[in-house]
């Protein structure tokens, strides 16, 4: 941690960890955990796609991931439960798998993203993480009163005379903004497992509010630092070795 080049990749995804299980919060209170997964998956093959046309993977991920995030809230008003999420996810595999079997320039691009490519984070990937993380923390302390009304009492809204629809596809845009970023430094499955797995205990083990949300980051926080001083001591990819532990650890909380 003393050089550069493992502390840079160290703090872009402590910026991550605090991020995710953040959102996933939102997520699992909205009953929406499965759209962490569905973005992410859509990120990726975004940023494939850009990669197989010359243009930077990072712009592809952003746009696939803001897509799905203006066609998820419509899809749900048509589709019972989260049935969105899974068409999402699955036409955001199918595609991922389908670039990376017939064109060179996905093949790498798609290992680091599903195993993880922290280690080659730098300067701009550590200025996106802190931009993605003060953007969410600037639009949850702004709007996150009219997302816990919106979930727990809609009908005072509807009576207030105010719309659901702006502050509930601002969320999904933001989520899915994050996500595509967070996806191309920890890979698919680390994304997801960050915005999972804290929350879900955290709804699990704390009463109230503000304590699931520490209790969430704070489980994601040391889950994280173990799991990067694991990955790097004993050469191995980072986001299987993050995911493991998560589940582990869920095993023995749970």
């Amino acid at each position: 941690m003393a050089f550069d080049l493992f502390l840079l990749p160290f703090l872009t995804g402590l910026a991550l960890a605090v991020l995710l299980p953040l959102l996933g919060c939102y997520l699992r209170l909205r009953q929406q955990w499965l759209a962490a997964l569905a973005y992410a998956q859509m990120a990726a093959a975004g940023a494939l796609t850009a990669a197989v046309v010359a243009l930077p993977a990072l712009l592809g991920g952003l746009l696939a991931a803001s897509l799905a995030g203006l066609l998820r809230p419509l899809s749900a008003r048509r589709l019972s439960g989260m049935a969105g999420d899974v068409l999402l996810l699955l036409a955001g595999w199918a595609a991922s798998v389908l670039l990376v079997a017939h064109w060179p320039q996905a093949e790498r691009l798609g290992h680091s993203l599903f195993d993880g490519q922290l280690y080659f984070a730098g300067e701009r990937e550590l200025g996106l993480a802190l931009m993605a993380l003060l953007l969410a923390l600037l639009w949850l302390y702004r709007g996150h009163r009219g997302l816990l009304l919106a979930q727990l009492w809609p009908d005072l809204q509807r009576l207030r005379g105010q719309a659901l629809w702006p502050s509930q596809v601002g969320f999904d845009v933001l989520v899915a903004l994050c996500l595509a970023v967070a996806t191309l430094g920890l890979g698919v499955m680390a994304v997801f497992a960050l915005a999972f797995i804290p929350p879900w205990l955290a709804f699990r083990r704390q009463r109230n509010w503000r304590q699931a949300l520490g209790y969430a980051v704070l489980l994601a926080v040391l889950a994280y630092g173990l799991a990067f001083a694991l990955a790097l001591s004993l050469d191995l990819p980072f986001g299987p070795v993050l995911a493991l532990l998560l589940v582990i650890g869920a095993v023995f909380i749970a």
